[in-house]
């Protein structure tokens, strides 16, 4: 047993992984999608709903544009490093303000409040769909 209280010879990232990313995308778009699909009535709502899809496309958008962006104008020692597979970055640490934290903590800590939102509102349509049918 060590006593020492951080793991050496881990690796350390600075950067999510691409399926964090892909997942926290899918959870923005759940989001967009459940707020259309159970919240839409006629024209009532329409506009704000469409404002609304609008602002997460864009907040979605910019942020894969910049990465593409990035990428194309890498310097060119940087262009030979091969991705990382999930399973050793889950295994790593991930670099925090001088700090470490666990890969998986991190990215639990990034996806949890987008996830909180995309199924509390998917939760909520639910329940006022079940009131709008039992009202006479």
């Amino acid at each position: 047993m060590s006593r020492e209280l951080t793991a050496h010879n881990r690796p350390v990232y600075d950067g999510l992984h691409p399926y964090v990313y892909g997942l926290a995308a899918g959870l923005v778009a759940w989001f967009a999608l459940a707020a259309w699909l159970l919240f839409d009535r006629k024209s009532d709502i329409e506009l704000s709903l469409a404002m609304v899809s609008v602002l997460l496309f864009v907040a979605v958008l910019l942020p894969w544009l910049l990465s593409l962006i990035w990428q194309k104008h890498r310097r060119p020692l940087d262009a030979h490093q091969q991705t990382v597979p999930f399973r050793e970055w889950r295994a790593a640490d991930f670099a925090v303000w001088g700090s470490t934290l666990n890969s998986t903590h991190a990215a639990i800590d990034m996806l949890l409040p987008l996830a909180a939102v995309a199924f509390g509102l998917t939760a909520i349509g639910i329940v006022f769909l079940v009131c709008a049918s039992l009202a006479p």
